[in-house]
């Protein structure tokens, strides 16, 4: 009976714990009422990130409307893959590149200018010459996890403007 009231007793103060910092769950943001009709615009409609971004906004019961004078628009501008050579074999073979992966896009609310952002990825990427079939699917998974990321900044960035 106590051990019942002293587990009671901790998961209530782990409850409140977590409740009082803030705490949330990954992927759940509070998007602002004016956001709940969104126009998405792409330079091309079916790229993956935009399929991402899609995909985020009616997870977060976004309704996607077409575009209209009082409709706030989310514009994605362009995104671009960049590698950079961070280390080198002995033979001067590249060893380790540094993958970047930029996404340039625009919010604008009804009446108001847009609003530029941009977003910036890294990962650290070895390549092997002697596991080329390995690191080539290793390279697109860490692209895919790139795209994923930046969807979910561009969802936070749509909270955050509300917050303003």
């Amino acid at each position: 009976m106590l051990a019942k009231k002293i587990c009671l007793a901790i998961m209530t103060l782990v409850l409140l714990t977590t409740a009082g910092c803030g705490f949330k769950l990954q992927r759940s943001y509070s998007i602002p009422a004016e956001l709940a009709e969104l126009h998405l615009s792409s330079s091309d409609e079916y790229s993956e990130l935009t399929r991402l971004v899609r995909d985020r906004l009616r997870i977060n019961r976004i309704s996607l409307v077409d575009a209209a004078e009082k409709t706030p628009t989310l514009r994605l501008i362009n995104d671009s893959l960049e590698r950079a050579t961070l280390s080198l074999y002995p033979t001067g073979n590249v060893a380790e590149y540094e993958l970047i992966y930029l996404v340039h896009y625009s919010v604008t609310l009804p009446g108001e200018e847009p609003q530029e952002f941009d977003t910036e990825i890294r990962r650290d990427y070895q390549d092997d010459p002697r596991t080329a079939l390995a690191k080539s699917r290793e390279m697109e998974l860490l692209v895919k996890e790139m795209r994923v990321q930046a969807a979910d900044y561009i969802i936070q960035t749509l909270a955050s403007i509300g917050a303003q």
